[in-house]
């Protein structure tokens, strides 16, 4: 790659809109073109009053004049999401999603948009959490019997639950077990007396301190259990992986991506 990526982050004054900011400073292939915060941060109305950043980078509260994009990385929230799909669509720039949380409309949205321009969307973007995954659809399918429970564990401040990684988890197992999530899913014991349903696939959360992100998929048998967890202890290897995606992303054709296909390109590639 002879020129940096020009990229926008939608959602910079966020966590991970900030760890994708400091991240992406020394990485040579990408430039932070844009930072759009959030619509509810403090720096919005005041744009005099923005984080200063030794690579004079400047924060904006919209799209207005955004121009000559590569890729944009979105981790906001719905609303922002939406924003920033519609200057993508606009300007016919590839869009990495981070945010979770959204609603069926504008996951058809996203849909729709795949067929004009190139969508890669991951609720977590650890490349531990993609095997957890893998390993997960495995696990289901082979032991179809078996009781599955994930519990999701993130920090105080988080808003959507369970998260959207713990969702993804919880859909690939019913997709190899030949069903659907909507059937199988039970979010909350209180209300539900009575056994186990069979094939049931249930979701606990915690919330609490600065817990980063952990996953346990628990599947139940008579006399054992198997238990696959992940746990993330520094937030850059999200941001890490948005960013590597987004390098990815910025050379594919319009089309619906994920994780999985990013990490199966890069394989070819090695190849």
């Amino acid at each position: 790659m002879n020129q940096a990526l020009r990229i926008a982050i939608s959602g910079a004054s966020g966590r991970m809109g900030s760890a994708l900011i400091a991240r992406s400073r020394g990485d040579r292939r990408l430039r932070v073109q844009r930072a759009v915060i959030d619509a509810r941060s403090e720096l919005v109305g005041h744009p005099l009053q923005q984080p200063a950043t030794p690579d004079s980078l400047r924060y904006s509260n919209g799209w207005e004049g955004a121009s000559d994009l590569d890729v944009v990385i979105d981790f906001s929230t719905p609303a922002g999401l939406s924003a920033a799909l519609d200057y993508c669509l606009a300007d016919g720039v590839p869009l990495v999603v981070g945010t979770t949380g959204y609603d069926a409309a504008l996951r058809d949205r996203l849909d729709a948009a795949s067929e004009r321009i190139a969508v890669l969307q991951a609720a977590n973007f650890s490349l531990g959490v993609a095997v957890l995954q893998r390993l997960l659809r495995d696990a289901a399918r082979a032991l179809p019997e078996w009781d599955l429970e994930i519990v999701e564990a993130h920090h105080g401040r988080k808003e959507d639950a369970p998260s959207g990684t713990a969702i993804a988890l919880g859909e690939a197992a019913a997709k190899a077990r030949g069903t659907t999530l909507e059937e199988q899913a039970v979010y909350a014991r209180e209300g539900h007396p009575g056994p186990r349903r069979q094939g049931e696939i249930g979701f606990a959360v915690v919330r609490g301190g600065d817990i980063v992100g952990e996953h346990t998929a628990l599947l139940a048998g008579k006399g054992e259990r198997l238990e696959l967890i992940h746990r993330a202890t520094d937030r850059g290897i999200f941001a890490r992986g948005a960013l590597e995606a987004a390098v990815w992303l910025a050379a594919q054709p319009p089309g619906r991506y994920g994780i999985a296909d990013m990490l199966e390109g890069r394989l070819r590639s090695a190849d």
